[in-house]
């Protein structure tokens, strides 16, 4: 029965296509690329006055990409590669941005850093994100330690969640089902579900929104093991968020946040029945007061994490707690000098055998200058001021140069900018191998592009960056956590092209090449390349169809603690999008790795073989 309802999903989707190439639109542009980018000033610029490399998955890219996860739509892009995100939900292994780990790659929610600090790897947990709640997604790569401190060494991953809509009240419901299978199972049934809800609008000065979302899944062992049992995973997310304009120049909202998810998972290539519980409750203000040319802004978040997980080895029970609070003020001098003057705040606490806690209390310093005869430069200072360690300065210069063109523009960019990472609680109060006198690493990063630009139509960058680590924290010989006296040193070429051929036409790609030195370089690969086509058949019906090349990669077999090369993979992908009522009803169809490839993606790990899964979104 799973079976003959996921081949009418297909049917009726197929139909709904076809009939409706019968309504052609006029001019309708599938991709935009005269964007404005706000993650590397915190100002609303041109990409041309923009002189770092920002990528952006805009709302409409989400929507053309309903029933992935964020994971997923990140792993995309250039000089990124999200470890797990093609294999069984809930095994995220971690984010690579630049040929970098984890813990160097900041992740922002509605302007406020998030990362749970009872973690060892102290990154984000991209599991915790539910897509049906996210608006847009901005991703600076290279160093931006300077505007949003810690952690922020190889990439910020800027997110921003859903606005309310104008109308007194709007509501939207998403449900996607799909199979969940490996390569050499491929059953077909249905062992996936996604489902959100949301509710909003807008009453003279009063904004609000509420949302729930749920993920399921099941069917797929998360360990290759002779038995291959079912492990299971589900997520749930409730979103409450108001705003209230109390005057055209001052605005005020309070939101607040509750993600649980659960997962087994087995033992390294033994069959196991170990669980994972993850709670993650956050509430934060933010608000902005306009004055003339500036306005000053405070973005606020408390967050609680804990995790209780039950495996062979016992319970392992973690209780994290951060309080961010970040107060900034925006000015533009002549119209030029876009300025940022602003103090962090943060504290991190954790429960080990004791509590223990850190501060952090740092003021930085911004300046976009945006001339009339091409030339741009972005740069900015901060000091860290850490309650362990003391002080810790960094900062970048950024300048850009655009050549226009009669159609478009040519931008020579570069970069010079330092970052570092604050050594985590567990490394400096822990239960097992703590060292309280602790450095934090260090990152330079040095950046040189051009970009070219012709019209709407084509848009071409390329870019060399070269990146240094010193400070990195380890372990000696008594598994005690050091600064590392060795550096590590990561270099790469990330080339990007979106060319619009026709209205309805639209073709871009990515490739990076990454090498790193100084250790060996687990789960990044040397050579990627990702290829999406989206067309639009008519007013009514989209299809997206991506490519993915993964090249070779080292990974570590933990069984026998030895590395092993993984060989290259290429994963091609289709999404089919019909409009049934206009702004009402839309209904989809999700293809992932359709030719059903084998491949490893960690070693031990399983991983995605041809998965189907159809859904609708409906707005009220």
């Amino acid at each position: 029965m799973k079976k003959n309802y996921l081949g009418l999903c297909t049917a009726v989707l197929a139909v709904t296509a076809l009939s409706a190439q019968e309504t052609q639109k006029d001019s309708v542009k599938v991709q935009q690329l005269d964007e404005v980018v706000v993650s590397d000033s915190r100002f609303q610029l041109k990409r041309e006055n923009s002189g770092k490399t920002v990528i952006k998955i805009s709302a409409e890219e989400l929507e053309r990409n309903q029933g992935r996860t964020i994971a997923e739509l990140i792993n995309t892009k250039s000089g990124l590669e999200i470890t797990g995100s093609r294999g069984r939900d809930g095994s995220v292994f971690g984010v690579f941005a630049r040929g970098g780990r984890g813990r160097q790659a900041l992740v922002i929610i509605d302007g406020v850093r998030v990362s749970d600090p009872s973690s060892f790897s102290q990154e984000y947990d991209l599991r915790l994100l539910s897509t049906a709640n996210i608006e847009s997604i901005e991703i600076i790569k290279g160093a931006a330690s300077t505007l949003y401190g810690t952690n922020a060494a190889t990439a910020v991953i800027n997110i921003t969640t859903k606005k309310s809509a104008e109308d007194k009240i709007s509501a939207n419901f998403q449900s996607t089902v799909g199979t969940n299978q490996t390569e050499d199972d491929q059953n077909y049934n249905l062992g996936s579900l996604t489902n959100s809800v949301a509710v909003n609008g807008t009453l003279d000065r009063f904004s609000y929104g509420v949302d729930f979302s749920n993920r399921y899944s099941d069917g797929i062992s998360a360990a290759v093991t002779p038995e291959n049992e079912e492990d299971a995973f589900s997520h749930y997310s409730t979103n409450v968020k108001f705003r209230y304009q109390f005057s055209d120049n001052f605005e005020l909202s309070i939101y607040g946040n509750q993600t649980k998810f659960d997962t087994e998972f087995d033992d390294a290539l033994t069959e196991a029945p170990n669980r994972s519980r993850t709670e993650q409750e956050r509430v934060g203000l933010s608000t902005s007061f306009a004055y003339g040319k500036g306005s000053i802004h405070l973005n606020t978040a408390y967050t609680n994490y804990e995790t209780d997980s039950q495996s062979t080895f016992g319970e392992s029970i973690s209780d994290g707690k951060n309080l961010v609070v970040d107060l900034y003020n925006k000015y533009i001098f002549d119209d030029k000098w876009h300025t940022i003057l602003g103090v962090n705040y943060l504290k991190d606490r954790a429960v080990f055998s004791s509590e223990a806690d850190f501060t952090i209390l740092d003021p930085y310093a911004n300046v976009v200058y945006v001339s009339d005869f091409g030339f741009n430069l972005n740069t900015g200072v901060r000091l860290n001021n850490h309650s362990e360690y003391g002080n810790h300065f960094v900062y970048n210069v950024n300048p850009s140069y655009v050549f226009s063109t009669d159609n478009g523009y040519v931008k020579l960019l570069g970069s010079y900018a330092t970052s570092y990472i604050t050594p985590n609680l567990i490394q400096l109060f822990g239960d097992f191998g703590a060292n309280p006198d602790l450095e934090p690493e260090e990152n330079r990063t040095i950046e040189g592009g051009v970009e070219y630009r012709i019209n709407d139509r084509l848009r071409v960058s390329a870019l060399y960056f070269n990146r240094n680590e010193k400070n990195t924290i380890g372990f000696d010989q008594n598994f005690v956590s050091i600064n590392v006296a060795d550096e590590i040193d990561v270099n790469g070429i990330e080339i990007e092209a979106v060319w619009q051929p026709l209205d309805q036409l639209s073709l871009n790609g990515n490739y990076t090449f990454t090498e790193r030195k100084g250790d060996n370089a687990i789960r990044i690969p040397r050579h990627k390349i990702n290829f999406a086509l989206d067309y639009e058949f008519c007013e009514r019906t989209n299809l997206s169809l991506s490519y993915a090349y993964t090249g070779e990669r080292i990974d570590t077999d933990f069984t026998t603690f030895t590395d092993a090369t993984l060989d290259a993979f290429s994963l091609v992908n289709l999404y089919v999008e019909h409009e049934l009522m206009p702004k009402k009803l839309k209904l989809f169809l999700n293809g992932t790795n359709l030719l059903n490839e084998e491949f490893t993606e960690v070693i031990g790990f399983t991983t995605r073989g041809r998965n189907i899964s159809a859904g609708l979104n409906l707005s009220l």
